[in-house]
């Protein structure tokens, strides 16, 4: 078990979850995947792209926000860089921060039933 515990949250983190998981926090309900243009720099990157061709195939710009475009499968939806195959990111070592940080997002420190019901790694304190 690796436990991860943030203050102001009622719940703690097991990520050995995430090896039977198939990736619930990367698919499901249509919503934003937040980047920055540094994180989009760094994709792009790894991806071996130009900034450019990068943004133009991946990103979608909501207001002034950036986010990571997303495939429908059936009736769900799930990253562009969710590998469905492998059920894992394929771009995990420079995922955005929104993902690294899931799920400690201040929406799930009142709404614990919500992040339990997303991820198998929650534990209740």
């Amino acid at each position: 078990m690796n436990i991860t515990k943030k203050d102001g949250f009622r719940f703690a983190f097991d990520s050995s979850a995430c090896e039977g998981c198939e990736g619930r926090c990367c698919i499901g309900e249509s919503g934003y995947i937040w980047c920055s243009v540094s994180e989009m720099q760094d994709m792009a990157k790894y991806l071996g792209l130009e900034f450019d061709e990068f943004t133009s195939k991946f990103i979608k710009k909501v207001g002034y926000k950036y986010s990571l475009v997303e495939k429908k499968v059936d009736e769900s939806y799930e990253c562009v860089f969710f590998d469905s195959k492998l059920k894992r990111c394929s771009i995990y070592e420079v995922r955005p921060k929104q993902c690294r940080t899931f799920p400690f997002w201040d929406s799930f420190k009142d709404d614990i039933r919500e992040v339990v019901k997303e991820c198998p790694g929650i534990l209740v304190l």
